[in-house]
């Protein structure tokens, strides 16, 4: 019995020593196997390789060092008295204990009232003044041979726009010349003298005709002078402007009273307005408003109102208003938004740059210093003067101390504390 044992434990080591040598030469031919490959490579790649190794051995460290370290370490919390108190009013008031505001950034100046002018609110937009505005239509039906100034085009007085064939243009010539004709001969004959007046009432008629056509006295000159009729008529701006629209285009055929093109001068210019009802009884002809537009912020222009609306709108229940807008400088654009201010009265109010001014939503919020590490922040009411300073009506009193730079730092202070 103790013979087999020692047969069996013989044959068992045996096994494990050869399955050891199988398993060791198997690695080996492996590792000889990866040796090779590796060595096959690029060194850029066997670069990359050894970095991705480093790396991850690293973590691996990090990963190892982390479970045997206690990380959850008690941390203590200071806790802060809350320095914020809020009135029934609204209004909060914030303690700064040991806290000194930077004097470069947090400016505060006293409130003193002044003298404001009351100002209405005028929404509206530019549009061409159609008093001055000129519409070029065909007098006679023709065709379109030539057009001289296109869409945005300048134009001068008498310089020419349209270039037309009509053939009532070239019977209306021929007729004028047949009347010169017949007056010259006959004022040169005497014993004719009779049929003279005749004769020169004829040539006038024909030259208005001409006239009705589009002609100009030039043209009627011309024609007198030369005695040769033009094929073609040249229609001339009546004004200084540009041209605004173009109906028109080269060959095209037009009938008598055909729109061709629209003449505008762009510094002549309406404001066209709208007045709420709680305000027409401020509102009269003549009054002198301050434009104001924001491609020109720094830029103010005059208009006078010459034209109050019968009636309200019955869409916008607003009173229309129209002014006549002095543009001599060519900078306002027709359909441009604009906002008017006309001065109705003065009150009295406290004057302080729109930084000092907090807009939370609708409201208007301004902080004062009570003390030397107190602030108090409340609602005001007022308007904007100029788009740079805001008039407080009701809120401030003289002698207050108002924060006029840096309210917006310091009222995230507040948020904070609220919070």
């Amino acid at each position: 019995m103790k013979d087999k044992l020692t047969h069996i434990l013989n044959r068992a080591s045996e096994e494990i020593q050869k399955l050891r040598d199988k398993f060791t030469a198997r690695i080996a031919a492996n590792t000889n196997q990866i040796h090779r490959s590796y060595w096959a490579l690029p060194p850029e790649t066997r670069a990359r390789l050894r970095l991705v190794i480093i790396c991850v051995s690293i973590l691996m460290l990090g990963i190892v060092i982390g479970l045997f370290v206690n990380v959850n370490r008690p941390v203590k919390l200071e806790k802060t008295a809350k320095t914020l108190s809020i009135e029934n009013s609204g209004a909060m008031e914030l303690k700064l204990p040991g806290v000194d505001l930077n004097p470069n950034i947090y400016i505060f100046q006293d409130a003193v009232k002044t003298q404001v002018p009351v100002e209405l609110n005028v929404p509206g937009r530019l549009a061409f003044n159609a008093e001055k505005s000129k519409v070029l239509s065909a007098r006679a039906p023709g065709r379109v041979e030539r057009i001289y100034a296109f869409d945005g085009a300048p134009v001068e007085v008498g310089s020419p726009v349209v270039e037309l064939y009509s053939p009532e243009f070239l019977s209306a010539q021929q007729e004028y010349l047949l009347s010169s004709k017949t007056a010259k001969v006959l004022e040169a004959n005497k014993t004719m003298s009779d049929l003279l007046g005749d004769a020169q009432i004829t040539q006038q008629a024909a030259a208005n005709r001409m006239r009705n056509l589009g002609a100009s006295d030039g043209d009627i000159k011309t024609l007198d002078k030369s005695g040769k009729t033009q094929y073609n008529l040249v229609m001339r701006s009546p004004l200084q402007g540009v041209v605004v629209k173009r109906s028109i285009e080269p060959g095209s055929i037009v009938n008598a009273g055909d729109v061709l093109v629209t003449l505008a001068n762009p510094k002549e210019l309406w404001f066209l307005g709208n007045v709420y009802e709680q305000d027409i009884r401020k509102i009269q002809k003549g009054q002198a408003m301050v434009l104001r537009s924001e491609s020109y912020p720094d830029k103010e222009f005059i208009a006078t109102a010459n034209y109050i609306a019968p009636a309200i709108d019955p869409e916008t229940h607003a009173l229309l208003i129209r002014c006549d807008v002095e543009n001599t400088d060519g900078l306002l654009r027709p359909d441009m938004y604009v906002s008017a201010k006309l001065k109705t009265g003065e009150a009295e109010a406290v004057v302080v740059p729109q930084s000092a001014i907090v807009r939370v939503r609708e409201m208007r919020y301004v902080i004062i210093k009570t003390s030397k590490d107190t602030f108090r922040r409340f609602s005001v009411k007022g308007y904007d003067l100029d788009g740079k300073r805001f008039a407080v009506t009701e809120g401030l009193e003289p002698g207050m101390l108002v924060l006029t730079d840096g309210a917006v730092l310091l009222n995230d202070r507040f948020a904070k504390q609220e919070e």
